[in-house]
């Protein structure tokens, strides 16, 4: 084949070029520690690096959902912690108020702490988050959770949430939720189950009162009829000078027999009382309808009779039982809602040590693909460099041959 002189510089201005792409991707490797400079280089290699990188994204966006999560989470557990502190005293208090032998003074003095234990729920039950959300309004987190309206009787804690409960995803197939609504943790809590008297044909009744709570709610709760009132209404009657019949004044049914004393108190399913009359007088009583209550508003009731210098001692004693149940039930409900805390912060800490070792994973798999072996290419700029070098000097040697030079 023959060689022409422009054959010899195309073929070694190709070598150079050549010599000088490579040499500068080996540089562009070592400067940026990437093997794969362009898709071109491992079509294969690149696809698998964006599959893992959008992996490693949606990993760490898991991860930044968790710590919100945990920090809803942890502020809810934190304000409940405080409330259960608190309300704890309040029932010292309101234990130590009935024991009878408290002044007026002495009641103002305990309804004056029970005040500002009752306000400080009430802020508690208004947390804001660092967004200043209300976490216990529900979807409603712009408005304050409860206000309180002392000037209003019949309510004078309301609730301006809604049952909204936000909720959050933390990996591919597990959401928690982060929020819970004031309403089901501090507004539906059962009040005190109690009874009223509704008419008196002759019989009254002496000292009374619900002396076994525990027995008498699980009376209530079988035997209340939310549709048909009449079946509430329980009539008894002295019908002997030692005998008081019980019967459902609704179905007619004889509900019980007791032995009569006026002297002696009765039991009835809880419900101790003195019977006064004649054979044949009779009264009734009604089971009351069930009611939901609130920490806050059992606080502000007992204050109110605390304040109160001329409500009677059957009432107060009533009072008291209607808060202390209204505490306890309240903590039990605020001890379930803590524990539902603890299992989902449990299921994010789960979670994200999954996703730790799932990232860790990745960015090894993804290193192994994409990141460059600095020996490796080190010891190959270093031959390409001798390379080039090489052509630089051969070249000029090559091109001044001529058979001019040996005529």
């Amino acid at each position: 084949m023959r060689v022409t002189t422009n054959l010899i510089f195309d073929q070694n201005l190709r070598a150079i070029n050549t010599s000088q792409g490579e040499l500068s991707d080996l540089q562009s490797q070592l400067a940026s520690g990437k093997r794969l400079l362009r898709p071109s280089d491992d079509p294969v290699g690149a696809s698998q690096v964006i599959r893992l990188t959008e992996d490693l994204e949606k990993t760490n966006q898991y991860e930044r959902n968790i710590d919100m999560a945990k920090s809803n989470l942890e502020l809810q557990e934190t304000s409940l912690r405080s409330i259960t502190d608190v309300i704890n005293r309040a029932r010292v208090l309101t234990v130590q108020s009935g024991n009878g032998i408290f002044s007026q003074p002495d009641r103002e003095a305990v309804a004056a702490e029970i005040d500002q234990i009752r306000n400080q729920v009430i802020d508690l039950m208004n947390t804001q988050n660092a967004s200043g959300d209300y976490i216990f309004s529900g979807y409603q987190s712009q408005k304050q959770a409860f206000a309180f309206n002392p000037a209003n009787k019949a309510e004078p804690i309301k609730f301006q949430g809604d049952d909204g409960t936000n909720r959050i995803q933390i990996s591919d197939s597990v959401s928690i939720q982060t929020t819970s609504s004031g309403k089901s943790v501090f507004e539906n809590v059962n009040g005190r189950l109690n009874f009223d008297l509704v008419t008196n044909n002759g019989a009254s009744l002496g000292a009374y009162g619900i002396r076994n709570q525990g027995s008498f709610d699980s009376f209530h709760e079988r035997n209340y009829d939310p549709v048909n009132a009449v079946n509430n209404q329980y009539s008894f009657t002295i019908t002997a000078a030692n005998l008081v019949t019980i019967s459902n004044v609704g179905t007619g049914n004889v509900e019980a027999t007791l032995p009569y004393d006026p002297a002696e108190q009765m039991n009835f399913n809880g419900f101790e009382f003195e019977l006064n009359g004649n054979v044949g007088d009779s009264l009734t009583v009604e089971l009351k309808r069930p009611e939901k209550t609130n920490l806050a508003e059992s606080l502000h009731k007992m204050s109110a009779a605390l304040n109160d210098p001329n409500i009677s001692s059957q009432a107060f004693s009533s009072v008291i039982d209607d808060t202390l149940v209204g505490i306890d039930n309240g903590l039990a409900q605020i001890a379930r809602e803590n524990s539902s805390i603890g299992a989902r912060l449990n299921i994010a800490e789960s979670i994200r040590n999954s996703l730790l070792d799932s990232e860790v994973t990745n960015q090894e798999a993804r290193s192994a693909i994409q990141d460059v072996d600095y020996a490796q290419a080190s010891s190959d700029f270093a031959r390409q460099e001798t390379a080039l070098e090489a052509a630089f000097a051969s070249f000029p040697r090559i091109a001044n041959l001529s058979l001019f030079n040996y005529i």
